[in-house]
């Protein structure tokens, strides 16, 4: 079996004049979650419609589940929430899944079963007109569970949850993989992808900018001096760590460091007569790279 779920070969797409995916080639491994990260506009929804066979893509190729885009043997082992989910807002919102499941072939036990899982049994019999943005976003996301699917798209799929649902919705994504699902996700909550994710895609401007696991798109941990005057802490860590491991910023001294040296840091400035005011150690959340790397691709635009 082979360990690879989705594969694109420069996926292109063009509206006209318009460049909305170029050249982005990707990689989505059984049993990951797969965060797919980028600004409004960047793409993302987009390259997530080619790979369902929604959207005819321009040039280049995609494999899912060993089959093109959109064949039988593709979409009957994929589930997705994709730009928001539409139902018939005059049914309930357990005979709106009980619509999908007949499509699919699939048994009402299997809807009670999606309806538990996110928590929306008891609201099962409400009008989904009546629910609200989250309770509709729940609800998208057990039509997507509905068959056990190998695979989840899911576009944005914490949209309109609250705390307590934002967090329910981390731990169903994660007890899939657990279970050997495979949960291909896009999302702005960078703080969330960073709790969840395996690895990450990062796109911008249509291009993706890089692909790793979220560890290592962070880089190492990193040591934070703030020591007095600055001037010499600077030329301290730059006599320990070395000049190109050195950064000064509004922060203080950050130098790329292992936290076990910070005694040999702090000893050195010591001597030196610097006044030491905090030494710890730190690291670049997924945020901070992600703002890194867009703002650098917009620069360079």
């Amino acid at each position: 079996m082979t360990n690879t779920i989705v594969v694109t070969d420069r996926l292109t797409k063009r509206y006209g004049d318009r460049l909305a995916v170029s050249d982005v080639s990707l990689t989505v491994r059984r049993g990951e979650v797969y965060g797919f990260l980028g600004p409004n506009g960047a793409g993302k929804t987009t390259t997530l419609r080619m790979l369902l066979g929604l959207v005819r893509p321009t040039s280049g190729t995609a494999i899912v589940l060993g089959h093109a885009p959109g064949a039988p043997g593709a979409t009957a082992r994929v589930g997705a929430l994709v730009e928001g989910p539409g139902f018939y807002p005059y049914l309930s919102g357990r005979d709106n899944l009980r619509v999908m499941a007949r499509y699919q072939g699939v048994s009402d036990h299997a809807v009670e079963d999606a309806l538990t899982r996110v928590d929306l049994r008891e609201r099962g019999s409400d009008a989904f007109k009546s629910y609200s943005l989250g309770m509709k976003q729940r609800l998208g996301v057990a039509s997507a569970l509905l068959g056990e699917p190998d695979l989840l798209v899911l576009d944005e799929p914490t949209n309109g949850l609250d705390p307590g649902g934002m967090a329910d919705m981390r731990k169903l994504v994660v007890d899939l993989a657990e279970q050997g699902q495979t949960v291909l996700l896009s999302s702005h909550l960078l703080a969330e992808v960073q709790e969840i994710c395996d690895r990450v895609g990062v796109i911008a401007h249509g291009r993706l900018l890089a692909e790793s696991t979220v560890a290592e798109l962070r880089g190492a941990s990193t040591l934070l001096v703030r020591a007095h005057p600055v001037e010499l802490a600077l030329a301290v860590s730059m006599e320990v760590a070395g000049d190109d491991a050195v950064q000064l910023t509004d922060d203080g001294v950050r130098l790329e460091l292992p936290e076990d040296r910070a005694p040999d840091l702090a000893r050195a400035l010591v001597a030196a007569g610097a006044d030491i005011h905090e030494i710890r150690p730190s690291e670049r959340s997924l945020e901070d790279v992600f703002f890194e790397m867009t703002t650098d691709q917009e620069e360079n635009r």
